[in-house]
């Protein structure tokens, strides 16, 4: 099937291209994934391969001439297929872009276009589809995922039902640390005394709700105004309303109907709730309602100990709440390595947070949550409560059983290349259950992006970083230490303490520790675990580490700089062989 081939956008800051030579000419073949042409841009020549078999039918401009991008460059398509509609309207495209065209192609475009009768265009229009991929869901994965499309040269279009960067930007990621960094100021304010700053009653600041929110706000709006100057940027184009699958090239976006040869589902998650019973008189809270508290209540029941509520326990907790963690699981933070949690959880309870583990909710009252443990039944009384017991995949608009999709726990099931059960249908983000992370959700919208192009990408789920924004912070990447020792056997960690390390002593923040585990018999990382201050920004470390396949005695042989907090990951990569600089 004929296709233009457009101009493509190989950066955020590219406007247009230079064609520097074509690798094929008029009536020549290409296989998919031969190189069809070379592009200059501001730092080097690239080459773009062709995503499809096919005959080189027209081509526009000429090796040296620059033009837009997204704007038509040639058409590939079979070599008896008629292209005159096609040819037309890749001109007015031209027309409408301004650019300038190889005279031949500008001279054939008339006639073309008179030659071919209202039928055949007809005819040729049904046999083509309105867009390479279309991409339904705006969040971190949806987003990312068109514009790398757009990118690779591909015609891009993105259906979004309420605004762009989806739970993570809107109510999710962004919002929850816009609060968190509320806290972090806080609890600054609060010990500025030691720090030699004089203050009159810095020991009883509070956060103003009213402001935490305004602040939170306007964060949350530039970022969702950014998504879209992207989109735009790139040349996506973009319907808003709810999107749903007709079948597998047809998408029906609000009131319209679009057809597209590849289909990229990024459709999120939604909030999970418990099969309990719930007074009407109780306050219950998800992590999207609690995001827009205007004043903290005195008392607030966590259900679920997991990363949402841990954090929203600790800004709860900060902010002067009277806060009870009720978790089902033995402990609280479960994928994370066990000697960290035991850590966060003497610290949380340290700011006076009750956490109950091992506990099973059977009821939330008008008066609080009742649990049993221990084969007792338990109350606690509470003026709110949050229900963060994780989240499901969200498949509105998408009926998996009509179209052959297969689903496995409410999930799409997806390989390492995001494909589902049809071949043309790609899942990514929360939808695939596979890593709820909206890092994952971004990388995996790549690596679809990339598998259509006729690209060799692949996810590696055992290499993927998790953070957690509580103070100290919590990142991790591979292995826990118990993981390890099952799968190796025989394992080496290393560990440094952060009281040990002179800029978190600076910062006034020495809690914590960083380890690092090895399998044995080559020393190469298989896991890191960071609790400390700038974890989760220090956590990329590891991950390219791990990526390339590096031992601990490598990382421990490149220079960390002096005097940072990154020299705690140093530190415990020599602690991998028992010889620690800076600790007996």
């Amino acid at each position: 099937m004929a296709e233009i081939i457009i101009m493509p956008k190989l950066g955020f800051n590219m406007n247009e291209g230079k064609l520097v030579e074509w690798y094929k000419q008029e009536g020549e073949a290409v296989k998919k994934g031969e190189p069809l042409f070379s592009v200059e841009t501001d730092k080097t020549n690239m080459d773009i391969e062709a995503t499809d078999d096919g005959v080189v039918r027209k081509l526009f401009i000429s090796a040296g001439d620059t033009i837009p991008v997204t704007l038509p460059i040639a058409i590939v398509g079979g070599a008896d297929e008629n292209i005159d509609a096609l040819v037309a309207d890749a001109m007015a495209q031209l027309k409408d872009g301004g650019a300038e065209v190889d005279s031949a192609a500008e001279e054939a475009a008339p006639a073309a276009a008179a030659a071919a009768p209202a039928e055949e265009k007809a005819a040729a229009s049904q046999g083509s589809y309105d867009y390479d991929i279309v991409v339904i869901g705006g969040g971190p994965g949806g987003y990312v995922a068109a514009i790398k499309a757009a990118q690779m040269g591909k015609k891009t279009a993105i259906v979004e039902k309420a605004k762009f960067g989806g739970t993570c930007l809107n109510v999710g990621c962004i919002p929850t640390k816009a609060l968190l960094r509320s806290a972090e100021a806080l609890k600054a304010a609060k010990e500025a005394g030691k720090f030699g700053v004089v203050s009159y009653d810095a020991e009883n600041a509070t956060l103003d709700m009213t402001k935490v929110q305004a602040r939170k706000e306007d964060v949350v709006k530039q970022l969702v105004g950014g998504v879209n100057g992207l989109l735009k940027g790139n040349g996506v184009t973009v319907y808003n309303g709810a999107g749903s699958i007709k079948d597998k090239n047809t998408v029906l976006a609000g009131d319209q109907t679009i057809t597209t040869e590849n289909i990229i589902i990024a459709t999120g998650s939604v909030s999970k709730g418990l099969p309990i019973d719930i007074s009407p008189k109780m306050d219950v809270m998800t992590s999207t309602e609690i995001l827009d508290l205007q004043e903290i209540p005195e008392s607030v029941a966590v259900i679920g100990g997991g990363v949402i509520g841990i954090e929203f326990a600790y800004f709860l907790a900060s902010a002067g709440a009277k806060v009870t963690v009720v978790e089902f699981l033995d402990r609280i933070l479960p994928m994370v390595d066990e000697e960290i949690t035991q850590q966060a959880h003497s610290m949380l309870t340290g700011m006076g947070i009750d956490i109950n583990t091992s506990a099973k909710v059977t009821e939330i009252t008008a008066d609080g949550v009742r649990f049993e443990k221990d084969g007792k039944s338990q109350e606690v009384k509470a003026d709110k409560v949050l229900m963060a017991v994780g989240r499901a995949a969200s498949l509105e608009g998408i009926d998996c059983e009509a179209l052959g999709i297969k689903t496995e726990r409410g999930a799409i099931v997806t390989d390492d290349k995001l494909r589902t059960s049809v071949d043309n249908i790609y899942a990514i983000g929360d939808v695939n259950g596979k890593a709820m992370l909206a890092h994952v959700a971004s990388m995996e919208g790549i690596v679809a992006v990339e598998t259509i192009c006729g690209k060799e990408a692949a996810m590696n789920y055992s290499r993927v970083p998790s953070a957690i924004y509580i103070q100290p912070e919590i990142a991790s990447v591979g292995l826990t230490e118990k993981q390890a020792e099952e799968k190796y056997g025989n394992i080496k960690v290393g560990k440094f303490p952060l009281l040990a390390n002179g800029k978190a002593k600076v910062a006034g923040e020495e809690q914590g520790l960083v380890k690092v585990i090895t399998e044995a018999k080559y020393g190469e990382i298989v896991g890191v675990h960071m609790y400390c201050l700038h974890a989760t920004d220090m956590i990329a470390e590891s991950v390219v580490a791990m990526n390339l396949e590096a031992t601990a005695e490598e990382v421990a042989m490149s220079i960390h700089p002096h005097p940072t907090v990154s020299e705690v990951m140093h530190e415990a990569m020599h602690a991998v062989g028992g010889r620690a600089i800076h600790f007996m």
